[in-house]
């Protein structure tokens, strides 16, 4: 097995044909660094959800290997590694806000599930809402949940999958200047996101996917003098049409 301790996450071979015959991902090789705030973008479709889920362990993918922090991502030890935020909002209904966090870090071994609980209601200012049901909590107020229960169990992977998807400009800035203190704390981070801007204002680097297949990693600057434009709105066109 290949072994890249410098890397939070590293994928060889990557490949996930499903029962219909779709090809999602095929021989998708990817190293993020570790420490580093990484973005993945594509259009729907390119195979960013089958990547995520297969790192999560979601589902099963056909052939390839994957490491976390040099541990295979099927591991416990990895699982436990990684905090997912996914697109959809999947929060249990009959579960108020704190008790959303601590069954979340129970699943995980926590033994500070009270204080942590509490912290990330605070963090994200859930506060007057802590005793609150799932559905009785507004669009900005589940998103905000959906992260904190994603570092709850203080992961050292977070992956992002649209963060942001459906929310003002207020909370999205609230949620970046979160993610950047997240960030320079020392987690390393995936973002998925279809706002270029958000990709631009946050990411180190920025990898394209189409067809599953990887077609373009760089900086945004590095990204703009490949594609010989100004704007990463039309690095992402071109990529896309070629």
């Amino acid at each position: 097995m290949f072994q890249d301790t410098s890397a939070a996450l590293s994928l060889r071979g990557l490949t996930k044909r499903y029962d219909d015959g779709t090809l999602a991902l095929e021989g998708f090789d990817l190293d993020i660094p570790a420490g580093s705030f990484f973005g993945l973008l594509g259009p729907n479709g390119a195979g960013k959800t089958t990547l995520i889920s297969a790192v999560c362990d979601l589902i099963r993918v056909t052939d390839g290997e994957m490491l976390v922090f040099g541990e295979p991502a099927r591991s416990l030890i990895a699982k436990g590694w990684i905090g997912l935020a996914e697109q959809d909002i999947n929060l249990d209904r009959f579960l108020t806000v704190r008790e959303t966090l601590v069954y979340h870090g129970g699943y995980f071994g926590m033994t500070d599930l009270e204080p942590r609980a509490e912290e990330m209601i605070e963090i994200f200012g859930l506060q007057a809402k802590a005793d609150v049901r799932a559905p009785k909590l507004s669009g900005g107020q589940r998103r905000r949940l959906l992260l904190a229960r994603a570092l709850m169990h203080r992961p050292r992977l977070v992956i992002l999958d649209e963060p942001t998807a459906g929310v003002d400009f207020e909370l999205r800035q609230e949620l970046w200047r979160y993610i950047r203190k997240l960030h320079a704390e020392g987690t390393t981070i995936l973002l998925t996101t279809h706002y270029l801007e958000e990709a631009e204002q946050l990411c180190e680097e920025i990898a394209l996917i189409r067809g599953g297949r990887l077609i373009a990693r760089d900086t945004a600057d590095g990204l703009r003098q490949d594609f010989g434009v100004s704007r990463l709105q039309d690095v992402y066109v071109k990529a896309m049409a070629s």
